[in-house]
């Protein structure tokens, strides 16, 4: 096995250890979870680009709402390998599960700023890229007694590092018309004030299959593992409570030249 192979494998599956130690202490509270997805990185010059995102989010497959997500961004290529961004997240989080985090009955909204660093390298045919990124949060309190009487806002930090592979299968590189096999872990890790519990926030584990139509399309889908660790513990127990969500995603890459 390669070192980078190893390094890759503990990557994906160190972040469980500390959740398998403590797993008696803690609630689980399980949901099959169905997330849809749109990326684009929109080329306006050779170093800039304007991404855009947006993600629906759903519980029993596509039955009820879990969260929507809407993102959009400023990238800078530093070189042909490293890149930067930075923008802005809107995201609406709705009551589900058996311990939703919020029972107002209302969506919750929650409003980031983000920073990226990402960096590609190859492992043979294996490309790997990884993210690091920074989010402040402000995430709204709704009063528990229903309406939509809001109790104001919560800052937070968090901290995220994902690791993602794509392997072609048949073909030497990525080119037109290629079936990939893809996977990636990602880690997040609350920090600063207002982060309660531990600093562990959840991660999410996904493999999967795309094919890449052309240079700037490409589906994928596959399965998804998350982790979500709730910031209140069980008003009844005491105890923490750990979301296991399982489930199916499905993507599509659409990458747009404004440059021509």
């Amino acid at each position: 096995m390669s070192v980078h192979q190893r390094y890759l494998i503990i990557c994906l599956f160190w972040p469980f250890l500390p959740c398998c130690v403590s797993a008696q202490n803690r609630i689980h509270d399980p949901n099959f979870i169905g997330w849809y997805a749109y990326f684009g990185d929109h080329k306006l010059s050779d170093k800039w680009a304007v991404h855009t995102e947006y993600q629906w989010r759903r519980i029993d497959l596509i039955r009820s709402w879990q969260q929507s997500l809407a993102r959009v961004g400023l990238q800078y290529s530093l070189t042909d390998r490293i890149k930067a961004s930075a923008g802005y997240t809107l995201l609406l989080g709705f009551p589900y599960g058996r311990f939703p985090e919020s029972e107002a009955g209302v969506p919750n909204p929650e409003h980031r700023i983000y920073q990226d660093l990402e960096l590609e390298q190859t492992a043979g045919r294996l490309q790997l890229t990884h993210r690091f990124r920074l989010e402040q949060r402000w995430m709204s309190n709704w009063s528990d007694e229903g309406g939509r009487r809001s109790l104001g806002w919560q800052y937070q930090n968090r901290a995220r590092y994902r690791i993602r592979g794509a392997l072609p299968l048949g073909a030497p590189t990525m080119e037109t018309a290629t079936w990939y096999a893809t996977a990636y872990d990602e880690l997040f890790i609350g920090f600063g004030p207002n982060v309660q519990l531990d600093v562990f926030d959840q991660n999410r584990i996904f493999l999967g299959l795309g094919y890449q139509f052309s240079p700037s399309l490409k589906l994928e889908g596959g399965f998804l593992n998350q982790l979500v660790q709730h910031a209140e513990p069980d008003p009844a127990t005491g105890l923490p409570v750990l979301e296991r969500n399982n489930g199916v995603t499905l993507s599509v890459y659409w990458d747009l030249d404004f440059r021509r």
